[in-house]
């Protein structure tokens, strides 16, 4: 989609017929942050350092404030579940 985040986020909801819509990547989840369009979002921490690289998330517009919803440990991974907060 060509159009803009908001083009593609509504077009995902309309196929997807009132199941939930998920977003993959740090790029389209900031502009769709910026949006207003994320309800909930879903990390999944893996206890590697690195010493370099890109950052997940690119600028984001504001500061963006989570609430915990759900941890889940996992053998090399932890699942952490956020609430957006509008």
């Amino acid at each position: 989609m060509t159009t803009g985040v908001e083009d593609a986020v509504a077009a995902a909801r309309e196929a997807a017929q009132g199941k939930d819509v998920a977003l993959m990547g740090g790029g389209v989840l900031s502009s769709a942050l910026e949006a207003g369009l994320v309800d909930e979002v879903i990390l999944h921490q893996v206890p590697v350092l690195l010493g370099g690289g890109r950052p997940f998330f690119h600028e984001l517009p504001s500061h963006v404030d989570l609430r915990l919803l759900q941890t889940i440990p996992a053998p090399g991974v932890t699942h952490l579940h956020y609430e957006v907060i509008r």
